[in-house]
């Protein structure tokens, strides 16, 4: 499984390809076609992108009955952090407090995802506090 690197960029039409691969896979080249939004694209134009996709690594497909099925080879979690990460990057100077402020202060998140929010936080921190091999730990024996 190839992940992905920061130099490893999708095109709008390869990210909506891998949506439907992450979402739906393994699939013939006709049921991605029909997975699609009115006006699908053209087989072969999906096929060019798929094409594109296993050149870089991220799909690959098994041969079955004489026909291929394709699947994402590289995962969905690996690109939504990169993303998520460029975007934090790009917009809010690195800070990841200021993309939540921004939420919150559009009204984005509702009061119960805040708190969900801030449980999550917790949970992280009783999960760090709790792991003997965390070097933040001060049970240092020496």
């Amino acid at each position: 499984m190839r992940k992905p690197s920061a130099k490893d960029q999708l095109t709008p039409k390869e990210e909506e390809l891998m949506q439907l691969l992450w979402a739906n896979a393994p699939l013939l080249l006709s049921k991605i076609v029909e997975l699609y939004p009115e006006p699908r694209p053209h087989a072969n134009t999906v096929a060019t992108v798929i094409r594109r996709l296993e050149a870089k690594g991220f799909v690959s497909h098994n041969v079955v009955s004489g026909n291929f099925e394709y699947y994402a080879v590289a995962r969905m979690e690996d690109f939504r952090r990169r993303s998520l990460g460029q975007l934090i990057k790009s917009y809010f100077s690195g800070s990841y407090f200021g993309a939540v402020s921004a939420l919150v202060n559009d009204d984005c998140l509702s009061e119960e995802e805040f708190h969900e929010l801030m449980e999550m936080v917790e949970q992280k921190r009783r999960e760090r506090d709790n792991n003997p091999n965390n070097s933040n730990n001060s049970n240092n024996n020496g």
